[in-house]
């Protein structure tokens, strides 16, 4: 019976948890989408680079370079006139890029050398003076150059994905102040009538009307509003924040956990193991019968 409540009691937990991060997700790509966060993050990891922050040297021609903007057709005179932002930009295209707007026109690869001494950035100009003279031909230069652009987006996607989970801690915690979606609350009423997830069997893979209908069959929601400031309140808010630090987890991670819970809870009782008398050569011997009188 323990065992049985404990079993029902995770199930209705991570369905909770799993269904909020579904939400959340689902949101944050709509505002990632809306606001156009990659783009404009690799927008800051170029000009951070490039250092070129007012978007009027090395950066603005770049992102006027075909090659890693083919919508926009270069006029750009600042960050705000860009009709077009990539959401990726090839390493390779970017090192072709950035040697297009130092070559401006077409010569040897000593000439390079004069055009990478006359960039006016000091720690720029030393980076690509570095690489310049590790490379023996354009074409080494320009892997160089694709590799550092290689590091500097792998640093800017760290800070991509801080943002990101900064963000799904946010809208994880304010649908749990919406709807009251207590943790700690959660956890005792579950424990208290675990026939309330009974019904959970199945494992949602997309937000449709049933799934939200199954989420209000659990204990959350307002029953008075405003709530009262006191220490059942504070706990209330505890029970908020771990709602909202579950979902950094992942939906996926939560349906795959509930999955197996589930399974776990559907499995019946394991067979009596059959005496080893009634075994014979990996069959099962018949138990003789009473001998009748005649």
């Amino acid at each position: 019976m323990l065992g049985s409540t404990v079993l029902e009691v995770a199930v209705g937990l991570t369905f909770c948890y799993g269904t909020v991060a579904l939400i959340v997700s689902t949101l944050q790509e709509a505002l990632a989408a809306l606001f156009r966060l990659r783009a404009n993050t690799l927008l800051a990891g170029v000009k951070s680079m490039l250092n070129d922050p007012r978007f009027d040297g090395l950066a603005r021609a770049v992102y006027a370079h075909p090659l890693v903007n083919p919508h926009t057709d270069g006029t750009a005179q600042d960050e705000a006139s860009l009709r077009t932002k990539p959401s990726y930009i090839e390493p390779a295209h970017f090192a072709i890029a950035l040697v297009d707007s130092l070559w401006k026109a077409p010569c040897d690869f000593l000439a390079l050398r004069g055009a990478i001494d006359a960039i006016p950035d000091p720690q720029l100009r030393t980076a690509l003076q570095g690489m310049y003279n590790r490379a023996r031909d354009l074409q080494q230069f320009q892997d160089m150059l694709a590799g550092w652009f290689d590091n500097a987006m792998a640093r800017m996607s760290g800070t991509y994905k801080r943002c990101q989970l900064l963000i799904s801690f946010l809208l994880s915690l304010l649908l749990a102040i919406l709807f009251n979606i207590d943790s700690i609350h959660l956890f005792r009423t579950l424990w208290q009538q675990p026939a309330l997830v009974a019904h959970l069997q199945d494992v949602p893979d997309a937000i449709d009307p049933a799934l939200v209908d199954a989420l209000m069959t659990l204990p959350i929601g307002w029953r008075s509003f405003p709530p009262q400031v006191n220490a059942d309140f504070a706990l209330q808010v505890s029970g908020w924040l771990l709602t909202a630090s579950t979902t950094l987890f992942g939906a996926p991670f939560w349906f795959d956990l509930m999955q197996r819970l589930v399974r776990m809870r559907n499995t019946g009782n394991k067979p009596e193991e059959i005496p080893p008398g009634l075994r014979l050569e990996g069959r099962i011997a018949a138990t003789p019968s009473p001998a009748r009188l005649p």
